[in-house]
């Protein structure tokens, strides 16, 4: 299940995206718009701050705003940042491996070889989706 700290960090990103004046958003337009606690929100758009996604302006007519072209944002790493591993179990991960202590042989599992064929077409949506795809949807 997509954690509310991802979704809220995607909401605020297509909201970011969408804007037509590209100068910082402050939060609590943010939060407003998209029905996020803006406490929260904060932390999530500091860990978008601190990977390179998002900037930062202090003071009168401060905000957050895009670092990047919504086209050039894609989902995949998004997700990793804000959810962590996106496959659902730790013998699939491509990033987060571990092996699973219940299981054997990996191969003969039958979890194993569907969470690959969950995780892969995951990751297929996830890095063929940027942010400028999400609101255009």
């Amino acid at each position: 299940m997509l954690s509310k700290k991802t979704k809220y960090g995607i909401k605020a990103l297509t909201f970011l995206a969408s804007q037509t004046d590209k100068s910082p958003t402050p939060i609590s337009t943010i939060a407003k718009n998209e029905n996020i606690s803006q406490k929260f929100l904060e932390s999530i758009l500091l860990t978008l701050r601190k990977t390179g996604y998002l900037g930062s302006k202090k003071g009168k007519g401060g905000g957050y705003y895009l670092l990047k072209k919504p086209e050039e944002i894609m989902m995949a790493p998004v997700m990793r940042i804000l959810e962590g591993p996106i496959a659902m179990v730790p013998c699939v991960s491509l990033n987060f491996y571990e092996t699973c202590d219940d299981c054997p042989d990996e191969d003969l599992c039958a979890v194993h070889n569907l969470m690959i064929e969950v995780r892969d077409s995951t990751l297929n949506i996830f890095n063929n989706r940027s942010l400028a795809d999400l609101i255009n949807i």
